[in-house]
């Protein structure tokens, strides 16, 4: 592939609801401008993107792609991003590194909940966009409706400048809104000029006062001309629209059939007239060396700087690290130095991907988007750049991941294979996380949402031949007491030589502090325990507070203090002594009524207004407390409420299913409170059924 300089080169980022035709638009897209010689369909399981066999099964995305179209004289890198909710991750990166986005929307499902998350990323990221309707080919597609369900919910930028004609419900042709003039389409991606049908020049009408209402703001001069009803030429509509859209003023609204290939090549044009250069967007980082802002604004005359936005670890192909050229010219024979890692990188070759195919390029313009083979010790939002001037970029915000499940591995002496196998894949997905919970003794899964999870396991066993499975994880309960107990605990045993005595008198009382598990104080008089064995004695409590008598779980806010005892010159020991506390924690800790404390998490849910009663109904079902909401604005609340960490079980799906996707949730740990008897009755039947 040729080197393609700064000024023609568009970083495109396709988003939209799952389904919407992402995909296949890219398949349309690389015949089209002859990159393939035919197209893949996704139920035949031979498209560009969607190369990963667990793709291929699922029929849909999970990661985002890169496919570089040349078209025009420019190189459009188009970042294909999955539109399921639980794979945001992926579409963060691609966000991350895109200059703006194209937003897919099927002319039959309509405006839907994957719409509204994409353009609300395109706000938070500052991108133009524009609006493509796909399956205009379909019966029941209805590109009026699309159209006009856009403007109820975004506004008065949306400004569509073509039109489907449409025949015995087929998509025959369309008409340009911006020249006024009609085309027919004659064969798979081919079309000529016809005349515009009675039937859509009401719509065109409106269409085109909208778009050239939209022009005339672009200066008091044309507004001037426009309402003396003067014409405005092709190339004045064209040149208003690129520095409207720009600046997201307007979002031309165009359509096609990905399967037929039309209305691509139109799409295509758009992306290079409409849609900006990396260089007009600002690109800026910290000099490690100086601590000043360095700027980098894809300026190709600058010192080579780079930020890796996505990482590939595949187990045939290797790894390969996706990056974005900040500044300078990258080439393959240079050594770049890791500001994150403090280590030096030695590029080898660079790459241009194909899909899962790396086409070699020797040299990346600033803006340009390619990846590197095999950097060690470079990982997702590290920073590469030259040693003279060490760059280091703000790495991306991530979703963070909050739906967890413990996970067992099938065969034993698996483990480190698993491990490895998760560290590759938490590698390539920033939002998949691993956490070693010790104390319950398991391993947890952290991810998105419940698929998310599902679809880690089944590569796991597809890839590395690892085969795990999700079981229901424990939750970190505590043990404390309310009351106050006193006992005396002798332990003695005679066999032959010397034998073991200890004994102790305790009393145990609740300490108030709930942070930590135990205070230990004595009280003993006249050497009825020697201070030698005072130790002995801690050390007893430190064992017994591990694993508490009433459900096995960690002791907290327990006061002991040793005030008597006895002890016997030549048969006591550290080991007696020891062994006595033991037993009197056990014996003490259960008449000192016991109770079993639960974690209590602070959770913000956001909803829109309407969800909001559905949303505080099913928390209180969940024994949460709601504390209040506040207005967050585009109709949106956050409903705040304290729940016990055990109702947070399988809530993804649960708000999802509720709020049709729109609502999200996090969570933070609040502290631990009492857990009501049903909850300690059946912990405590759990143990007894485990032993």
């Amino acid at each position: 592939m040729k080197v393609y300089r700064t000024d023609e080169i568009r970083n495109v980022v396709l988003l939209g609801h799952g389904g919407s035709g992402k995909t296949s638009l890219v398949e349309a897209m690389a015949y089209v401008s002859g990159a393939t010689n035919r197209m893949g369909k996704v139920a035949d399981k031979n498209t560009i993107s969607d190369f990963d066999k667990e793709e291929q099964k699922r029929g849909f995305s999970l990661s985002t792609t890169l496919t570089p179209i040349e078209w025009e004289k420019a190189k459009i890198n188009v970042l294909d991003t999955p539109g399921y909710f639980d794979f945001v991750g992926e579409v963060e990166e691609a966000v991350s590194a895109a200059d703006a986005a194209v937003i897919v929307v099927s002319g039959k499902a309509g405006v839907e909940v994957g719409t509204e998350k994409a353009w609300a990323l395109c706000d938070k990221y500052d991108l133009p966009r524009m609006v493509y309707v796909t399956e205009m080919d379909v019966d029941d597609a209805s590109f009026r409706q699309v159209v006009q369900d856009l403007t109820n919910k975004f506004g008065k930028v949306i400004a569509p400048h073509f039109q489907p004609i449409r025949e015995n419900e087929k998509l025959v042709g369309y008409v340009n809104v911006i020249k006024n003039a009609g085309r027919r389409y004659t064969g798979l991606g081919q079309r000529e000029e016809c005349e515009i049908p009675d039937y859509c020049k009401p719509n065109l009408e409106m269409y085109r006062e909208k778009l050239l209402e939209a022009v005339a703001e672009i200066s008091d001069e044309y507004m001037e001309r426009y309402f003396a009803g003067d014409e405005f030429s092709v190339e004045e509509i064209r040149s208003a629209m690129r520095t409207e859209v720009m600046e997201g003023s307007i979002v031309p609204v165009a359509m096609g059939s990905n399967i037929q290939a039309q209305g691509v090549a139109n799409l295509l044009s758009d992306i290079v007239r409409f849609f900006p250069s990396p260089d007009w967007r600002e690109c800026a980082g910290i000099n490690r060396k100086t601590n000043e802002i360095y700027e980098a604004n894809y300026d190709f005359a600058r010192a080579k700087s780079a930020y890796v936005f996505k990482t590939m670890v595949d187990p045939f192909i290797g790894k390969y690290s996706f990056i974005k050229v900040c500044s300078g010219v990258l080439k393959g024979d240079d050594t770049l130095y890791n500001a994150d890692t403090d280590t030096d990188e030695k590029l080898g070759k660079i790459y241009t991907m194909f899909g899962n195919k790396p086409v070699e390029v020797s040299e990346l313009f600033a803006g340009d988007i390619g990846a590197i083979a095999k950097l060690t010790a470079t990982r997702t939002g590290d920073t590469l750049s030259t040693k003279t001037t060490p760059v280091l970029y703000g790495k991306t915000e991530y979703s963070k991941p909050y739906t967890y499940m413990k996970y067992v591995t099938k065969n034993k002496g698996d483990e480190d294979k698993v491990s490895q196998a998760l560290q590759k894949m938490m590698a390539e997905d920033v939002t998949l996380k691993v956490v070693n919970d010790s104390e319950n003794r398991q391993a947890l899964l952290y991810g998105i949402g419940d698929q998310h999870l599902e679809i880690a396991v089944s590569k796991l066993l597809d890839r590395y031949k690892c085969e795990v499975t999700l079981e229901t994880p424990k939750v970190a309960f505590r043990e404390t007491i309310r009351k106050q107990s006193d006992v005396d605990s002798k332990y003695k045993k005679q066999s032959g030589g010397h034998g073991q005595y200890g004994h102790v008198k305790m009393r145990f009382a609740p300490s108030g502090d709930l942070e930590t598990p135990y205070e230990f104080d004595e009280e003993v008089v006249g050497g009825a325990v020697p201070k030698n064995y005072f130790p002995a004695v801690e050390k007893g409590l430190q064992e017994s507070v591990v694993k508490g008598p009433l459900a096995g779980y960690p002791v907290v806010g327990v006061k002991a203090t040793l005030y008597d005892g006895s002890y016997h010159p030549v048969d006591s020991s550290e080991m007696a002594f020891k062994t006595a506390t033991i037993q009197a924690f056990k014996k003490g800790f259960m008449e000192a009524s016991p109770v079993l404390l639960e974690p209590i998490v602070s959770v913000k849910v956001t909803v829109p207004d309407e969800y909001t009663g559905d949303v505080m109904g099913d928390l209180n079902k969940r024994r949460g407390r709601v504390l209040g909401m506040t207005p967050v604005g585009a109709g949106n609340q956050i409903v705040e409420a304290d729940v016990p960490m055990t109702g947070l079980f399988g809530y993804c799906t649960t708000l999802r299913s509720m709020t049709g996707g729109r609502g999200t949730y996090e969570y933070t740990f609040a502290r631990y409170e009492q857990a009501p008897s049903e909850v300690q009755d059946a912990e405590i039947a759990k143990r007894a059924a485990e032993e």
